[in-house]
């Protein structure tokens, strides 16, 4: 019996302990800003989660065709765009508050091949917790910049679903790790232009080494092993939280604390994305993968 729960709970703590583990990574991540800035931090960490990925996967086991380099090629390099996008996002907003804009990227997917009454209600909530977090005069205003990089950072989402799909024929970690490599090959010019000699202070590379397992290597590898175990609505469920869990441990380990306006925008994302979830196995066309 015992035996049988765990194995059942299995899935349910990967996905919540990726989600965990990602907010963790990140929120760490932002103790290096002032160093080597969000340019020089996302590239340690994407630069590093491809040696790990590689490592681990070992890519060059498998025969790529030259299609399918060309599907990896532009799945990596969106990843690396959302990347830098997302941490530039983090130089002024509250972690929170851009994980929950760039949820906006992955929702557009999911609803845009549906028409029927229900997903209009999802797409009302997502529109509502938007224009709750944009800087429009209510409330305390956000930083415009941050708001832009992080909605920029949406549609990189959006199209490394689309990308990733059409890689969605290869090994996951054959895709995975040679995408992430070719996202290095964006973000890391990018970090080294902005910081220099700084990415190769010992204790900076330590740290960057650190931000890439825990927020990379380790969050990819729970999701890999949760998806094989559940379907996918209860999964899009759980990954529907990551909004949340970001905004609470950003509170803990970032001091960064919402105002009512601030959660209750929240609240409507992670509403839009799990009524979206549990309302995706009735649509007629299969949905994107998420996992690419």
């Amino acid at each position: 019996m015992t035996t049988s729960r765990l194995s059942t709970l299995f899935p349910v703590l990967a996905v919540l302990g990726s989600v965990t583990s990602l907010a963790v990574g990140t929120s760490f991540a932002k103790d290096l800003f002032p160093v080597i800035g969000a340019q020089g931090t996302s590239a340690l960490r994407v630069g590093f989660s491809a040696l790990v990925l590689l490592a681990v996967f070992r890519p060059w086991r498998w025969t790529t065709t030259r299609a399918d380099a060309g599907a990896i090629f532009r799945y990596g390099i969106t990843l690396g765009v959302m990347n830098l996008l997302f941490y530039m996002a983090l130089r002024t907003i509250p972690f929170g508050i851009a994980v929950a804009i760039e949820f906006c990227g992955p929702l557009a997917v999911a609803m845009w091949s549906s028409r029927r009454p229900i997903d209009f209600v999802w797409v009302g909530c997502a529109a509502a917790g938007l224009l709750l977090l944009l800087p429009l005069g209510h409330g305390e205003p956000l930083d415009l910049a941050g708001v832009l990089y992080a909605l920029g950072a949406a549609v990189c989402w959006a199209l490394y679903i689309i990308f990733g799909k059409r890689a969605g024929h290869l090994p996951a970690g054959h895709t995975v790790s040679l995408g992430m490599c070719a996202a290095a090959l964006v973000v890391v010019p990018v970090g080294v232009a902005h910081a220099g000699m700084a990415l190769l202070d010992p204790k900076i590379l330590l740290f960057g080494l650190g931000v890439a397992v825990v927020s990379s290597a380790i969050p990819m590898s729970l999701e890999m092993a949760a998806l094989k175990r559940l379907p996918k609505e209860t999964f899009g469920i759980l990954i529907s939280m990551e909004p949340a869990v970001a905004a609470l441990l950003a509170m803990g380990l970032l001091a960064e604390h919402l105002t009512p306006l601030q959660w209750a925008a929240i609240g409507c994302t992670v509403l839009a994305s799990v009524g979206s979830t549990l309302t995706a196995n009735r649509r007629p066309p299969a949905l994107p993968d998420p996992a690419g």
